[in-house]
């Protein structure tokens, strides 16, 4: 899943298939046990910040989005949030699909 359009301006997370059908079939997801358990979708990183996306430090080196929703009270990723989806395939140990490269 990613953000906003704009090279500079996506978010991405990788979710499983049972997600990405859900999210399509319900037109929001909160993400799997981890999102839930700490209340926001974790995302990877790029350059955004958007209406609920917040950076977050988790250890003294690395900054990560999460979104927590406009109110800041944990709310669903909506769908229309989502720019593009895309099936991972992993290739000599690496992730590999069209986003990525």
């Amino acid at each position: 899943m990613s953000g906003r359009e704009g090279s500079e301006d996506f978010v991405y997370r990788i979710s499983t298939m049972e997600e990405w059908e859900l999210l399509q079939r319900t037109g929001s997801t909160f993400g799997g046990e981890l999102d839930r358990t700490t209340g926001y979708i974790h995302l990877s990183k790029l350059h955004q910040l958007g209406n609920g996306l917040v950076y977050e430090a988790v250890d003294d080196s690395n900054v990560f989005p999460h979104f927590y929703g406009p109110s800041r009270s944990f709310s669903p990723l909506p769908r229309d949030a989502v720019i593009k989806g895309e099936k991972l395939v992993v290739s000599d140990g690496k992730f590999i699909c069209s986003m990525l490269s």
